[in-house]
């Protein structure tokens, strides 16, 4: 049995931060990856498909020339699009480089399938069948993420559908693409494939595209999409999936709707048994793994990223990681640094990178209502402001901003528009510095910006 200071079992972009600033930090390092160090974000998920997204907003900006600046002909080609995913994203899905530099600062990695065994020990399988038994001193960081998860639906399983794993290493863009799932990576990945010339069709079983956001979100994306020809099939729970030489067939009530390709984007999933967390006293059949502030899951057990369930997002895990690596070395709130603990998740933001981008940050409004706030509800549209009007072509967008009227502080807000997710910032301070509702009414909003709307949604504030 190896023994080492810390495990770190799985490498996503919050453990592979970890496991280098531990290392950094003189520790003894072991990290273990089955797949590609850095997890899903730069090979699969955030990287590649924002690199697709800025590619296919090029495109629609060209198409919004003629009557704003001139005249315009634009030839879609998805060529330096995947060759710029391949070489410049994934060093052609290649983990070398980030291994290396983790290698570099004095840790150790090992390729292959960790499981707990009991506390503070993990049993890795390699790729050539071996085992290798780790233990560590002080303990181990649990980042093994997510998978794609796949529906029951009769017929898929056998069939060469793609997951966002495979749509990210599409060499050319197919004549036709049906979307199982209408969440974020769904609308975003259907968006950019209709934009470089795919007849495009999203299936969603929920009544709405989108159905973790504010209904504004799902009624504005369902409305780009039909006027960029992309079709949406709502309430529509895929029943039978079949497949031929050419094209998939989903059946869904009494219509078949057929595609070239079918790309299955119904959500992630996690498997707490295939990591061994019952051998620590953990529930295996769990949603996900509970934490105290500090990231600790048991003795000697740190969980952080998409298996603590606040939020499939590199941004989360990195925050959470930061926090976990704190505890490790005895930091916990840090003066020098100015950071501070335990993880507080009341205005953890996430963004979908459509046209118009969609930002949100605290709770909706439905959730404020079930949790008993007595909350008042500001909306304005991004067209009807300054920076919208001037803006024109393509300024589709709301600001909308959830107060909690007895203690007059934000609690959740949306922004969607041209530069959704960046007008959210100020939005994610207001909820998260608690500032008063008064103070910022009582500010000056720089004109004309598109986050000077964040001032009309203010006046707007009333019980509905």
């Amino acid at each position: 049995m190896e023994q080492t200071d810390v495990i770190v079992l799985g490498t996503g972009p919050g453990g592979e931060y970890a496991a280098e600033t531990l290392a950094e930090a003189g520790l003894h390092v072991t990290a273990v990856e089955p797949r590609l160090m850095g997890g899903e974000c730069p090979y699969f998920g955030c990287v590649p498909t924002k690199m697709m997204i800025r590619a296919s907003n090029l495109l629609a900006e060209a198409r919004r020339v003629p009557g704003m600046a001139g005249t315009d002909t634009v030839t879609p080609d998805w060529s330096p699009v995947a060759r710029r995913i391949r070489e410049e994203a994934t060093d052609y899905w290649n983990d070398k480089a980030a291994v290396d530099r983790f290698t570099g600062k004095g840790g150790h990695f090992v390729r292959g399938a960790g499981k707990l065994t009991g506390p503070r020990t993990v049993a890795v399988t390699t790729p050539d069948g071996d085992t290798l038994e780790l233990q560590a001193r002080k303990g181990v960081i649990l980042n093994t993420g997510t998978n794609p998860a796949i529906p029951p639906i009769d017929g898929l399983a056998g069939t060469p559908y793609w997951t966002n794993r495979d749509i990210v290493q599409a060499e050319r863009v197919p004549a036709s693409l049906l979307i199982l799932g209408g969440g974020a990576i769904g609308v975003e990945l259907a968006q950019v494939f209709a934009r470089f010339g795919a007849d495009v069709t999203v299936v969603e079983a929920a009544p709405r595209l989108l159905p973790l956001e504010e209904p504004q979100a799902s009624t504005l994306i369902e409305r780009i999409f039909t006027g960029e020809g992309i079709k949406v099939c709502t309430n529509a729970p895929a029943e039978r999936v079949s497949h031929h030489e050419t094209h998939f067939t989903v059946h869904v009530g009494q219509a078949a709707l057929t595609a070239e390709r079918l790309l299955v984007a119904t959500g992630r999933k996690v498997d707490l048994a295939a990591i061994g967390v019952g051998s620590v006293g953990l529930d295996e059949k769990a949603r996900f793994i509970e934490t105290d502030g500090w990231m600790r899951a048991a003795e000697g057990l740190w969980a952080i990223g998409d298996i603590t369930g606040k939020g499939q997002f590199t941004h989360v895990s990195m925050y959470q990681a930061d926090i976990a690596v704190r505890d490790i070395l005895s930091e916990g709130t840090s003066a020098k640094s100015g950071k501070q603990g335990p993880a507080d998740y009341r205005a953890v933001p996430r963004v979908t990178f459509t046209d118009p981008e969609i930002g949100s940050v605290g709770m909706t409004e439905a959730q404020a209502r079930e949790a008993g706030i007595n909350i008042r509800v500001g909306c304005t549209e991004v067209p009807y402001s300054a920076r919208g009007w001037i803006h024109k072509v393509g300024n589709e967008g709301f600001i909308k901003i959830i107060e909690d009227n007895e203690r007059s502080v934000v609690i959740g807000a949306s922004s969607a528009g041209p530069a959704g997710g960046e007008v959210l910032s100020a939005l994610q301070v207001a909820i998260r510095g608690e500032v008063p509702v008064p103070t910022l009414r009582n500010m000056a909003y720089a004109y004309p910006t598109f986050y000077r709307a964040i001032e009309e949604a203010l006046k707007d504030l009333k019980e509905i």
